[in-house]
């Protein structure tokens, strides 16, 4: 079991070899194998000096010293000694601050969840018993920040925890190498970041209780700098689940295609629409069915016949009387069109590098049965959080939403229809579809007020509030099936 202890020191030439007096004795005696790291950030006063003589004192302890070249900051600091952990094959490390506002007496205690097995992160919680924080005179402003903070980051993360502002912390060094924590900010609000990637992975955060201690003051100035940076960060982890704001540190599991699309047939959405569109009994061709949650469906409950076309090869396609892999891009797609009553084409188009050439050569196909309808969907890439987005200068592609990175082609309404309508389909019904709000707030009240909300925005500038746009229309005679008629009845 290896230790490592890691200080961040900046400006605490009076402070720092308090902290390492007052270390459990179980680590100066070397009971337990454990390393400390003392990281000066490039401190204006006597920092580095203090730390060399700390090491020259406390001979019998293990201490490393680093001091950077530049400030990198409170985030930067600890992304340094976390790398210093993994690099060296630590198992557990224990952030301590050098001005000593957490008790490095509560070192063995913070280990404790995690050498049990319990936890894979530790915090030092003040606010689990919130009136020893006042107590220990932490300022009113910020006890009252630190409780809103909090409120409405459990609101937004899920997270059940009693503060995120601690910086007394202490993590598996393993659960630290499988999260981009090195593209977490080099400021205070990093401490927020790497709980939000360690809720991604669903590791297990304890806390136990801490004292509070409060020296030197900072300016409020910088509390509600602090404050708005903790909100934009949850914020941003929070839309990940809409695929509205793409942040890479939030946004790093690699999803495997089979589990990229989810069932969107028990709310309103295009496979909503898509299902209460087709009639029972029919023959369909499906291109691009991806998952194949909508065609399952009217398999089972429609007695439809399917027929299916993909890039890839789906997990379950024994429903289907056929199932073909094919490249939309390269692959000539033959079908005879009599055979089907509608073709399914959903959240497919924007995937193409040429989508006008294979809207043509689709109709070419199927401009002889004037029966058959396109059910075709894509998104709005003029819905109200792109048009936000690019306000505030974001226009950043992510894993999925309007703006997935395998989208090659972005389309409004307008643009939308004009592709339809100059590769010879004539528009029968559009649907205006609102965001998928019960895949990211699991379909309960709130979700749900929300989907009113879109829907009666939709009524009202469907241009905006529409996250996709799902169109019904059918094949115009193509000027190849116009001429053959002419000759028919020419001849008649």
């Amino acid at each position: 079991m290896k230790i490592l202890i890691l200080i961040t020191a900046f400006n605490v030439e009076k402070l720092i070899s308090k902290v390492i007096d007052r270390l459990p004795d179980e680590i100066k005696t070397n009971k337990i194998y454990y390393e400390i790291l003392i990281i000066d950030d490039a401190s204006s006063d006597d920092t580095l000096a203090e730390i060399i003589k700390i090491k020259e004192n406390f001979d019998e302890l293990k201490i490393t010293c680093l001091s950077n070249k530049k400030n990198l900051g409170y985030g930067g600091n600890q992304k340094i000694g976390y790398f210093y952990a993994i690099k060296n094959n630590f198992d557990y490390v224990v952030l301590l601050h050098g001005d000593g506002q957490y008790a490095p007496e509560k070192i063995l205690e913070m280990l404790d969840p995690l050498i049990k097995n319990e936890a894979d992160a530790v915090q030092g919680s003040r606010m689990i018993n919130r009136l020893d924080a006042l107590r220990g005179k932490m300022p009113i402003y910020k006890f009252f920040g630190n409780v809103g903070l909090t409120f409405a980051q459990n609101l937004m993360t899920g997270m059940k925890m009693s503060e995120y502002h601690s910086g007394y912390r202490a993590y598996r060094v393993q659960s630290l190498n499988e999260i981009p924590f090195h593209l977490n900010s080099n400021h205070f609000h990093f401490d927020t970041q790497i709980f939000l990637q360690l809720n991604i992975l669903k590791k297990k955060i304890k806390e136990i209780p801490i004292p509070t201690f409060y020296g030197e003051e900072i300016s409020s100035l910088k509390s509600i700098s602090y404050g708005f940076a903790i909100l934009n960060t949850t914020l941003h982890y929070y839309f990940q689940k809409y695929g509205i704001f793409y942040d890479k540190k939030f946004n790093f599991l690699d999803d495997n295609n089979s589990n990229r699309y989810v069932s969107k047939l028990d709310f309103l959405s295009t496979h909503q629409k898509t299902y209460e569109t087709v009639k029972a009994d029919s023959k369909i061709l499906t291109i691009g069915c991806g998952n194949a949650y909508v065609e399952k469906r009217l398999s089972e409950k429609k007695n439809c016949k399917i027929v299916g076309i993909d890039q890839f090869k789906i997990e379950n396609s024994s429903f289907m009387e056929s199932f073909e892999i094919k490249d939309f891009e390269t692959d000539e797609i033959k079908f005879e069109s009599k055979d089907f009553d509608y073709i399914l084409f959903l959240d497919v188009i924007e995937h193409l590098s040429n989508p006008e050439d294979f809207l043509i050569r689709l109709n070419n196909q199927i401009s002889k049965n004037q029966n058959i309808e396109l059910i075709i969907s894509t998104p709005n890439v003029a819905n109200i959080f792109i048009r936000m987005m690019l306000f505030f200068g974001f226009f950043n592609y992510g894993k999925k939403g309007i703006l997935d990175k395998t989208h090659k082609r972005l389309f409004t309404l307008n643009t939308f229809k004009k592709i339809l309508e100059e590769s010879n389909f004539e528009i029968k019904k559009i649907h205006s579809i609102p965001p998928p709000f019960p895949l990211a707030i699991k379909n309960n009240f709130f979700a749900n007020i929300l989907l009113q909300i879109f829907k009666i925005g939709n009524i009202i500038a469907s241009r905006l509030f529409a996250f996709q746009f799902l169109i019904i229309a059918k094949p115009k005679p193509n000027l190849e099936f116009l001429l053959s008629e002419a000759k028919i009845k020419e001849n008649e």
